[in-house]
Protein backbone atom coordinates (compact mmCIF):
# COMPACT_ATOMS: atom_id res chain seq x y z
CA UNK A 1 0.00 0.00 0.00
CA UNK A 2 1.25 3.19 -1.38
CA UNK A 3 0.61 7.07 0.48
CA UNK A 4 1.37 8.79 -2.31
CA UNK A 5 1.73 12.49 -0.43
CA UNK A 6 2.99 13.95 2.40
CA UNK A 7 5.41 16.73 3.82
CA UNK A 8 8.99 17.54 5.07
CA UNK A 9 8.11 21.58 5.55
CA UNK A 10 7.39 21.37 9.19
CA UNK A 11 11.12 20.32 9.75
CA UNK A 12 14.69 20.18 8.84
CA UNK A 13 16.03 18.42 5.65
CA UNK A 14 18.34 15.74 7.59
CA UNK A 15 18.21 11.68 6.91
CA UNK A 16 16.94 11.93 10.97
CA UNK A 17 13.57 13.91 10.03
CA UNK A 18 13.06 11.72 6.90
CA UNK A 19 13.51 8.47 8.83
CA UNK A 20 10.94 9.67 11.18
CA UNK A 21 8.43 9.64 8.18
CA UNK A 22 9.35 5.85 7.39
CA UNK A 23 9.27 4.79 10.39
CA UNK A 24 5.63 5.62 10.85
CA UNK A 25 4.83 4.44 7.10
CA UNK A 26 6.92 0.96 8.33
CA UNK A 27 4.64 1.29 11.35
CA UNK A 28 1.44 1.88 9.59
CA UNK A 29 1.92 -1.29 7.15
CA UNK A 30 2.91 0.83 3.86
CA UNK A 31 4.88 -0.81 1.56
CA UNK A 32 6.12 2.93 -0.20
CA UNK A 33 5.47 6.37 0.86
CA UNK A 34 6.13 9.73 -1.76
CA UNK A 35 7.53 12.55 0.05
CA UNK A 36 7.79 15.97 -1.46
CA UNK A 37 7.55 19.64 -0.36
CA UNK A 38 5.61 22.95 -1.52
CA UNK A 39 7.34 24.77 -3.91
CA UNK A 40 7.11 27.87 -1.85
CA UNK A 41 9.82 26.32 0.49
CA UNK A 42 12.52 26.72 -2.26
CA UNK A 43 14.37 29.62 -2.84
CA UNK A 44 14.47 28.77 -6.65
CA UNK A 45 10.52 28.62 -6.81
CA UNK A 46 10.04 32.22 -5.27
CA UNK A 47 9.49 34.25 -8.61
CA UNK A 48 6.11 32.03 -9.32
CA UNK A 49 4.63 33.61 -6.33
CA UNK A 50 5.03 37.55 -7.05
CA UNK A 51 1.29 38.37 -7.63
CA UNK A 52 0.25 36.03 -4.25
CA UNK A 53 2.62 39.52 -2.85
CA UNK A 54 -0.35 41.98 -4.13
CA UNK A 55 -2.24 41.40 -0.95
CA UNK A 56 -0.32 42.19 2.57
CA UNK A 57 -1.62 39.18 4.47
CA UNK A 58 -0.80 37.08 1.40
CA UNK A 59 2.92 38.55 1.10
CA UNK A 60 3.12 38.51 5.29
CA UNK A 61 2.60 34.62 4.92
CA UNK A 62 5.25 34.49 2.07
CA UNK A 63 7.56 36.34 4.38
CA UNK A 64 7.93 33.72 6.74
CA UNK A 65 11.70 32.55 6.74
CA UNK A 66 11.20 29.76 9.06
CA UNK A 67 8.83 28.21 6.47
CA UNK A 68 8.88 30.07 3.09
CA UNK A 69 11.80 30.02 0.47
CA UNK A 70 14.75 28.95 3.22
CA UNK A 71 16.01 26.00 0.78
CA UNK A 72 17.49 25.09 -2.18
CA UNK A 73 16.22 22.10 -4.35
CA UNK A 74 19.63 20.61 -4.61
CA UNK A 75 19.60 20.23 -1.25
CA UNK A 76 16.40 18.38 -0.57
CA UNK A 77 17.36 16.25 -4.04
CA UNK A 78 20.13 15.66 -2.52
CA UNK A 79 18.82 14.25 0.91
CA UNK A 80 17.03 12.13 -0.68
CA UNK A 81 19.25 10.03 -3.15
CA UNK A 82 21.04 9.49 -0.05
CA UNK A 83 18.22 8.07 1.85
CA UNK A 84 17.44 6.35 -1.39
CA UNK A 85 20.61 4.27 -0.87
CA UNK A 86 19.41 3.68 2.48
CA UNK A 87 18.32 -0.41 3.27
CA UNK A 88 14.81 0.68 4.61
CA UNK A 89 11.73 -1.32 5.23
CA UNK A 90 9.41 0.77 3.38
CA UNK A 91 10.43 2.11 -0.09
CA UNK A 92 10.63 6.00 -0.40
CA UNK A 93 10.16 8.17 -3.65
CA UNK A 94 11.14 11.89 -3.71
CA UNK A 95 9.38 15.02 -5.76
CA UNK A 96 7.80 18.14 -5.54
CA UNK A 97 4.32 19.75 -4.97
CA UNK A 98 4.41 22.64 -7.42
CA UNK A 99 1.83 25.12 -6.84
CA UNK A 100 0.83 26.24 -10.73
CA UNK A 101 0.64 29.22 -12.02
CA UNK A 102 0.17 29.80 -16.03
CA UNK A 103 1.58 32.65 -16.28
CA UNK A 104 4.82 30.88 -15.17
CA UNK A 105 4.36 27.49 -17.14
CA UNK A 106 8.08 28.16 -18.53
CA UNK A 107 9.89 29.17 -15.54
CA UNK A 108 8.39 26.39 -14.03
CA UNK A 109 9.57 24.02 -16.63
CA UNK A 110 12.83 25.21 -16.75
CA UNK A 111 13.36 25.11 -12.80
CA UNK A 112 12.16 21.45 -12.94
CA UNK A 113 14.19 20.16 -16.02
CA UNK A 114 17.07 20.48 -14.12
CA UNK A 115 16.76 17.92 -11.77
CA UNK A 116 16.04 14.34 -11.35
CA UNK A 117 12.35 13.53 -9.50
CA UNK A 118 10.42 10.37 -9.14
CA UNK A 119 7.31 12.48 -9.36
CA UNK A 120 6.55 15.71 -9.57
CA UNK A 121 2.76 16.95 -8.00
CA UNK A 122 0.91 19.94 -9.84
CA UNK A 123 -1.75 21.55 -7.40
CA UNK A 124 -3.69 24.85 -7.89
CA UNK A 125 -3.48 26.72 -4.41
CA UNK A 126 -4.44 30.35 -5.80
CA UNK A 127 -7.39 31.64 -7.98
CA UNK A 128 -5.30 34.57 -10.38
CA UNK A 129 -3.68 35.39 -7.58
CA UNK A 130 -5.61 34.97 -4.27
CA UNK A 131 -5.12 31.66 -2.15
CA UNK A 132 -8.32 29.63 -1.82
CA UNK A 133 -7.28 27.62 1.10
CA UNK A 134 -5.93 29.74 4.10
CA UNK A 135 -7.84 31.11 7.27
CA UNK A 136 -8.17 34.78 5.25
CA UNK A 137 -9.01 33.38 2.14
CA UNK A 138 -12.92 33.76 3.06
CA UNK A 139 -12.38 37.75 3.03
CA UNK A 140 -10.07 37.70 0.50
CA UNK A 141 -11.71 35.56 -1.90
CA UNK A 142 -15.13 33.46 -0.82
CA UNK A 143 -17.09 36.74 0.53
CA UNK A 144 -15.79 39.10 -2.08
CA UNK A 145 -16.39 37.20 -5.53
CA UNK A 146 -19.28 34.59 -6.97
CA UNK A 147 -18.61 31.36 -5.88
CA UNK A 148 -19.72 30.28 -9.53
CA UNK A 149 -17.11 32.29 -11.04
CA UNK A 150 -14.09 30.35 -8.29
CA UNK A 151 -15.22 27.16 -9.18
CA UNK A 152 -15.58 27.65 -13.19
CA UNK A 153 -11.68 29.78 -12.60
CA UNK A 154 -10.46 26.95 -10.33
CA UNK A 155 -11.46 24.25 -13.03
CA UNK A 156 -10.04 25.90 -15.80
CA UNK A 157 -6.29 25.98 -13.88
CA UNK A 158 -6.90 22.47 -12.92
CA UNK A 159 -7.43 21.66 -16.72
CA UNK A 160 -4.47 23.88 -18.10
CA UNK A 161 -2.36 21.97 -15.49
CA UNK A 162 -2.89 18.96 -16.97
CA UNK A 163 -2.35 19.78 -20.20
CA UNK A 164 1.00 21.51 -19.67
CA UNK A 165 2.43 17.89 -19.42
CA UNK A 166 4.66 19.31 -16.61
CA UNK A 167 3.21 16.75 -14.38
CA UNK A 168 2.84 13.27 -13.18
CA UNK A 169 0.12 13.58 -10.82
CA UNK A 170 -2.75 15.77 -9.98
CA UNK A 171 -3.11 17.21 -6.12
CA UNK A 172 -6.09 17.02 -4.43
CA UNK A 173 -8.30 17.52 -7.63
CA UNK A 174 -11.77 18.86 -5.94
CA UNK A 175 -9.72 20.57 -2.73
CA UNK A 176 -11.53 24.00 -3.49
CA UNK A 177 -14.56 22.50 -1.57
CA UNK A 178 -12.72 22.86 1.87
CA UNK A 179 -14.88 25.15 3.18
CA UNK A 180 -17.87 23.33 2.39
CA UNK A 181 -18.71 26.48 -0.26
CA UNK A 182 -20.17 24.31 -3.28
CA UNK A 183 -21.72 26.21 -6.55
CA UNK A 184 -25.03 26.28 -7.57
CA UNK A 185 -24.32 25.15 -11.03
CA UNK A 186 -23.62 20.54 -12.28
CA UNK A 187 -20.50 19.74 -11.86
CA UNK A 188 -20.66 16.27 -13.08
CA UNK A 189 -19.71 17.78 -17.09
CA UNK A 190 -16.40 19.26 -15.82
CA UNK A 191 -15.54 15.97 -13.92
CA UNK A 192 -16.04 13.97 -17.13
CA UNK A 193 -13.51 16.83 -18.87
CA UNK A 194 -11.05 16.66 -15.97
CA UNK A 195 -11.37 12.76 -16.25
CA UNK A 196 -10.68 12.46 -20.22
CA UNK A 197 -7.80 15.17 -19.69
CA UNK A 198 -5.93 13.08 -17.26
CA UNK A 199 -6.11 10.00 -19.16
CA UNK A 200 -5.25 11.58 -22.22
CA UNK A 201 -1.86 13.37 -20.50
CA UNK A 202 -1.19 10.18 -18.56
CA UNK A 203 -1.45 11.43 -14.79
CA UNK A 204 -2.91 9.93 -11.98
CA UNK A 205 -5.30 11.39 -9.61
CA UNK A 206 -5.24 12.11 -6.23
CA UNK A 207 -7.63 10.36 -3.61
CA UNK A 208 -6.69 13.09 -1.08
CA UNK A 209 -7.96 12.45 2.45
CA UNK A 210 -5.95 15.67 3.62
CA UNK A 211 -9.42 17.80 3.51
CA UNK A 212 -11.28 15.10 5.40
CA UNK A 213 -8.79 15.19 9.27
CA UNK A 214 -7.07 18.30 8.56
CA UNK A 215 -10.09 20.57 7.54
CA UNK A 216 -12.79 18.57 9.22
CA UNK A 217 -14.52 18.30 5.11
CA UNK A 218 -16.89 15.28 5.52
CA UNK A 219 -15.61 13.84 2.69
CA UNK A 220 -12.89 11.12 3.07
CA UNK A 221 -10.90 11.63 0.27
CA UNK A 222 -12.66 12.25 -3.20
CA UNK A 223 -16.80 13.58 -3.29
CA UNK A 224 -18.71 10.21 -4.19
CA UNK A 225 -19.65 11.77 -7.49
CA UNK A 226 -16.05 12.87 -8.63
CA UNK A 227 -15.32 9.34 -7.52
CA UNK A 228 -17.41 7.50 -9.65
CA UNK A 229 -16.19 9.58 -12.60
CA UNK A 230 -13.08 9.23 -12.04
CA UNK A 231 -13.76 5.33 -11.83
CA UNK A 232 -15.93 5.02 -14.57
CA UNK A 233 -12.99 6.49 -16.85
CA UNK A 234 -10.57 4.37 -15.36
CA UNK A 235 -8.09 6.76 -14.18
CA UNK A 236 -5.48 6.07 -12.21
CA UNK A 237 -5.84 7.12 -8.99
CA UNK A 238 -3.18 7.18 -5.87
CA UNK A 239 -4.14 7.29 -2.06
CA UNK A 240 -2.59 10.28 -0.11
CA UNK A 241 -2.33 11.30 3.68
CA UNK A 242 -1.19 15.14 2.92
CA UNK A 243 0.93 14.60 6.14
CA UNK A 244 2.28 17.12 7.13
CA UNK A 245 4.52 15.83 10.35
CA UNK A 246 5.14 11.60 10.58
CA UNK A 247 2.32 11.42 12.90
CA UNK A 248 0.43 11.59 10.15
CA UNK A 249 1.52 9.34 7.55
CA UNK A 250 -0.92 6.65 6.42
CA UNK A 251 -3.69 8.21 7.74
CA UNK A 252 -7.08 7.06 6.98
CA UNK A 253 -5.55 5.24 3.46
CA UNK A 254 -6.99 1.99 4.38
CA UNK A 255 -10.43 3.73 4.92
CA UNK A 256 -10.54 5.92 1.79
CA UNK A 257 -9.39 2.48 -0.05
CA UNK A 258 -12.01 0.41 1.05
CA UNK A 259 -14.65 3.50 0.74
CA UNK A 260 -13.73 3.51 -3.12
CA UNK A 261 -14.18 -0.27 -3.46
CA UNK A 262 -17.48 -0.03 -2.02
Amino acid sequence: MIDGHMHLENGPLTKEYVLEFVKEAYKKGLDEIQILDHTHRFIEFEPIYEELKQYEVQKAWLENKEMKFKDHVSDFVDLMKEVQKMDLPVKVKYGLEVCYVPQHKEYIKEVLSQYQFDFIVGAIHSIDGILYDMSFSKELLWDKYDVNHIYKRYYELVFDLIQSDLFTQLAHPDTIKLFEIYPTYDLKPTYEKMAELLNEHHMKAENNVGCYYRYNHPDLGLSDELLKILKKHRVELIFTSDAHKPSDVGSYIREAYERMEK
